[in-house]
């Protein structure tokens, strides 16, 4: 048995260290939100969650990022093999050109087998989405194993999602692109297949993230995940950027020649980087939408639950892609796309604080950040009565499920985000915004750090029978 060893628990993360090089905009003037330390907010995440040290060290052209990682993960259920997502091999960014592959891994300090199991990757990736590492000796609950990991990420050429590098600009953004520990608590690993569906498919339990370093050429901006530590000289012309969260469930890194500000909204540091190709806004113009819509969601939602938040807007994508505390924009304009805005913001609670199985139940972050949206900027009710049964009655199907469709990823954002997001607007009419708005900070209170199941909305709105009506009639809840 291995030796039970328990870390002590993060120091509390102050100070608002910027990143060399940014310029700091004035504090705007207008009401701002209060940050999870100065409200009576969300828990403290959970003692014996994995921890994990990042090092990227980024390629001088911008084109490959050499990884390495540590993982300490103490299961709470007896297993004797470990699981890994390699998500950037996952149908639709490989097929762009960019992939993860695992050249080694050691188990407690000694070589491992390792296990490539394709789980839905197609020929275009460099290998499967799924890793498999038996472990010589099973664990039981308690037990402390630690991970190391190399691997390689490739980024492949003006790709719209999460890992890629412009062929224009000197710029490049790589996010979930890192092995990724798929253990559920209580549930054990998640091996669902990727699916060629245009949409978030993870599952992962919050992490303290206890360093990132980001190696890369000195002539660069990096933004990164958490707090922004300080920097070191590195190898050659390169500097070494580092970062460190308490709890997060993923990682965003994005690096090149970015026109970057930062300000403080609501005792939250905000970064924006813009690409040298962005045309649609400046920094400034964003930094006002992030805060208009960072105040209307405090409102409704409770305590923004990042110390730092940070935002790339990259010429190369045309949306907007959320993760834990840092968001990717494509060149669009943030008061026209306001509402864009404001559904990958909400996503900071849902998924970020509040997570979920993406691919088994992805209404569970995208209906409800669509209701956010939906709210903050007073959007009426979509009609579905033009949309077939199968469509309006689906919104709780897991991912795979819209693969039967001719247009996979548009029928599934017409249900989950759309049918899902009115469908909670619409209950929130029948109940009053008061009951259903106590209702909802409830469970995103008691579920906050943890991965949440339709089971858990079930029980924050069990005193509100008219909802979970709603819910049924769509398919949301058996």
């Amino acid at each position: 048995m291995r030796a039970g060893r328990r870390r002590a628990a993060a120091a509390a993360l102050t100070g608002a260290v910027l990143l060399a090089g940014c310029t700091t905009a004035e504090p705007a003037e207008s009401p701002s939100p209060p940050t999870a330390a100065e409200a009576v907010g969300w828990p403290e995440p959970w003692a014996d969650r994995p921890v994990v040290d990042l090092r990227f060290d980024v390629a001088e052209d911008l084109e490959t990022v050499a990884g390495e990682e540590r993982v300490v993960f103490t299961p709470d259920l007896n297993t004797c093999v470990l699981v890994f997502r390699s998500w950037p091999n996952k149908p639709v960014t490989a097929r762009a050109g960019s992939g993860l592959t695992v050249s080694e891994v050691r188990v407690d300090g000694e070589p491992a087998e390792v296990r490539d199991v394709p789980a839905g990757a197609t020929d275009s990736a460099p290998a499967g989405t799924l890793l498999e590492v038996p472990l010589a000796e099973c664990a039981e609950p308690g037990d402390e194993i630690t991970v190391d990991l190399e691997f390689t990420v490739e980024l492949g050429p003006d790709v719209n999602e999460r890992v890629g590098t412009s062929t224009d600009v000197d710029a490049a953004w790589f996010a979930t692109a890192f092995p990724l520990l798929s253990w559920e608590r209580g549930r054990g690993w998640d091996r669902n297949p990727a699916v060629a569906v245009a949409g978030e498919m993870a599952v992962s339990e919050d992490f303290e993230l206890a360093s990132l370093e980001v190696v890369a050429d000195s002539r660069y901006e990096v933004l990164g995940t958490g707090r922004a530590v300080g920097t070191s000289p590195g190898p050659g012309d390169t500097t070494v950027h580092e970062f460190t969260a308490p709890s997060v469930r993923d990682v965003a890194v994005t690096v090149g020649e970015l026109d970057v500000q930062s300000a403080e909204i609501g005792g939250v540091r905000v970064h924006v980087g813009l690409d040298e190709g962005v045309e649609e806004a400046t920094t400034g113009e964003w930094l006002a939408q992030l805060e208009a819509s960072m105040t209307a969601l405090v409102d409704l939602l409770g305590p923004h639950p990042y110390e730092d938040l940070w935002v790339s807007v990259l010429s190369a994508q045309t949306s907007g892609i959320e993760f834990p505390g840092a968001v990717q924009f494509g060149d669009v304009d943030p008061d026209f796309r306001r509402a864009l805005v404001t559904h990958e913001l909400a996503h900071m609670w849902f998924y970020g604080l509040v997570g979920n199985n993406q691919g088994v139940h992805p209404w569970l972050d995208e209906s409800f950040a669509t209701f956010a949206q939906m709210v903050v900027h007073g959007e009426g009710s979509a009609s579905m009565a033009e949309l077939p049964g199968s469509r309006r009655h689906g919104v709780g199907e897991p991912i795979q499920y819209w693969e039967q469709f001719r247009r996979p990823s548009s029928a599934y954002y017409d249900t989950v985000y759309i049918v899902g997001g009115t469908t909670l607007v619409d209950a929130r009419a029948q109940v009053g915004p008061e009951a259903f708005d106590a209702a909802l900070q409830e469970y995103l209170r008691a579920n906050a750090w943890q991965v949440a199941t339709p089971d858990d909305v079930q029980a924050a709105f069990a005193g509100l029978p008219e909802v979970l009506d709603e819910l049924e009639e769509v398919g949301a809840l058996p």
